[in-house]
């Protein structure tokens, strides 16, 4: 999952909750109701700043 902008990511299916923490801040940002099929394009996608 190498990325410039992202470090890492975790995503609960039970809450459906994707939290992220950027590079830059090293902050974490939670998103509400995510489906699973988003999560899925997200956890695959080669840019993930670009899907997200």
């Amino acid at each position: 999952m190498p990325s410039t902008s992202i470090r890492k990511f975790e995503y609960d299916p039970d809450s459906r909750v994707l939290s992220v923490w950027f590079v830059a801040s090293g902050r974490r940002y939670e998103f509400l109701d995510v489906p699973p099929g988003t999560f899925t394009a997200f956890k695959s996608a080669f840019a993930k700043r670009r899907l997200f």
